[in-house]
């Protein structure tokens, strides 16, 4: 089980189709604080529907696509 499950869980039950989570709210899915292995882990989400968008590292936010989705 990834450590990021929970998150991709939690999009895949909430079924929206595009998500923009700031690091304090994932922090609250997760429950640790997302660091640099989420570059690694991201491409998981896949697995759940979803595809990592931008990550913005100056507004602490990312954004996450349902795949299939056109992403403007």
């Amino acid at each position: 089980m990834s450590k990021y499950e929970p998150l991709w869980k939690y999009l895949k039950e909430n079924q929206k189709e595009s998500y923009v989570l700031s690091y304090e709210e994932i922090k609250d899915i997760l429950d640790f604080e997302i660091d640099h292995s989420f570059l690694t882990y991201k491409k998981e989400a896949k697995e759940y529907g979803y595809e990592v968008g931008k990550i913005s590292m100056k507004e602490k936010r990312i954004q996450f696509h349902k795949l299939g989705e056109k992403n403007d």
